[in-house]
C-alpha cells in the first residue's frame, strides 16, 4: 500500500508539472493547445531512445527529450501563428494524434505499437521497489520545485507581463510596440519543453512507454487539473494535479462498494465523479480553487528601483 500512495505522488508531481507548462501557455499567454501528449510524447520517445541505444545519462536524456519538445512546439507554433481560439485548438489535437499515429508506425524507430521497455531509471538495479519509489518522489518533487520557480519568475517578470496583456488582448500588445507573435512561440516553446520534460519524468519512471498512453484522455486531465486549480495560477496548477489524481484514485476504492455495476460501468463512474468535481469547483469557485492575482508585484532586477506595471520585456 505504501509504494502504491508513493506512486500515485509521483505520477501526480508528474501532472503537476505537465500543468506548469500548460499555464505557460493557456494561463499567461492565452494559447489553447488541445496536444499536451504530443509534447509529453516527444519528450518521452527522444529521453527513452537516447538514453537505450546510446547509453547517454538519463539527466541528459531527459534534459534533450524537454528540448526537442519546445523545439517541436516552436514549429507548431510558428504554423498555426494565425490562429485563434477553437481552430487552434482543433489544429494542436491533430499534432498530438500525428505524434501518436508517427509513433505507432515508425517501428524502426519507435518499436510501433510495441513500445519501448526497459528504459533506464536511476538507481532501479540497486533499489528495492519501495526505495526506487521514495527516491523517484525526492527527484520529481525537487524538479517540480525548480519549474514552479522558474514559472513564477515568469510570471512576475516583465516578459510575463507581456504574456497576459497578449492573452488579454494582443492588438494593444502589438500597438504598444511589442511583437505579439514572438512572445506567443516563446510561451508556446516554453510552455511544450515543460510538458517534454514531464514525459522524460514519466517514461523513466515507468520503464515503458507506448502510442497507448500518449491519448487526448490524458491532455483532458492536465487541462482539468488547470480549471480546476486556477489558470493563470502556479500554485493552482500543482493543486489541481494534486486533486485530479487524489479523485481518480481514490474513487478506484469507492467503485466496488456500488452494487450491480460492470467493470466498465465501474471506469465510467470514475470519470463522473471527475466531472462532478469539476462543475461543483467552477459552480462556487469560478475561477479555480486558487484564483489567479488580480495584482502581479513587479520582482526588481538587482540594483533598480521597482518598476511600475507597464508591459514592458526584455
Amino acid at each position: 500500500m505504501e509504494i502504491y500512495i508513493i506512486s500515485m505522488c509521483v505520477v501526480a508531481g508528474i501532472y503537476a508539472v505537465m500543468a506548469l507548462g500548460l499555464n505557460v501557455m493557456w494561463g499567461m499567454a492565452g494559447l489553447v493547445n488541445l496536444g499536451l501528449v504530443g509534447s509529453a510524447a516527444a519528450g518521452a520517445y527522444t529521453s527513452a531512445i537516447l538514453t537505450k541505444t546510446f547509453a547517454i545519462p538519463i539527466p541528459l536524456g531527459i534534459l534533450a527529450g524537454a528540448i526537442v519538445a519546445a523545439a517541436v512546439g516552436a514549429v507548431l507554433a510558428l504554423v498555426t501563428r494565425r490562429l485563434k481560439e477553437h481552430y487552434l485548438a482543433i489544429v494542436t489535437l491533430g499534432f498530438a494524434e500525428t505524434i501518436r499515429i508517427v509513433a505507432s508506425n515508425e517501428i524502426w524507430l519507435t518499436n510501433g505499437t510495441d513500445g519501448i521497455s526497459g528504459i533506464a531509471g536511476p538507481f532501479r538495479a540497486d533499489l528495492t521497489p519501495f526505495q526506487y519509489n521514495l527516491v523517484y518522489l525526492g527527484i520529481v518533487l525537487l524538479v517540480l520545485l525548480g519549474l514552479y520557480v522558474c514559472c513564477q519568475r515568469i510570471s512576475y517578470s516583465p516578459f510575463g507581463r507581456v504574456l497576459r496583456a497578449v492573452r488579454d488582448d494582443d492588438m494593444v500588445v502589438s500597438v504598444a510596440g511589442k511583437n505579439a507573435q514572438s512572445f506567443k512561440l516563446k510561451a508556446f516553446s516554453i510552455g511544450s519543453g515543460i510538458i517534454g520534460l514531464a514525459g522524460g519524468l514519466y517514461a523513466h519512471y515507468t520503464s515503458f512507454i507506448s502510442p497507448d498512453l500518449f491519448v487526448p484522455l490524458l491532455t483532458l486531465y492536465v487541462k482539468l487539473s488547470l480549471l480546476v486549480g486556477g489558470v493563470g495560477n502556479n500554485r493552482g496548477a500543482v493543486v489541481g494535479a494534486a486533486l485530479i489524481i487524489l479523485i481518480l484514485e481514490g474513487s478506484r476504492f469507492v467503485v466496488p462498494f456500488i452494487p450491480y455495476i460492470s467493470p466498465a460501468q465501474g471506469a465510467a463512474i470514475r470519470e463522473l465523479f471527475l466531472s462532478a468535481t469539476l462543475l461543483i469547483v467552477l459552480r462556487f469557485r469560478v475561477t479555480g480553487l486558487v484564483p489567479e492575482p488580480h495584482d502581479h508585484p513587479v520582482i526588481p532586477r538587482p540594483g533598480t528601483a521597482t518598476a511600475g506595471t507597464s508591459i514592458k520585456a526584455s
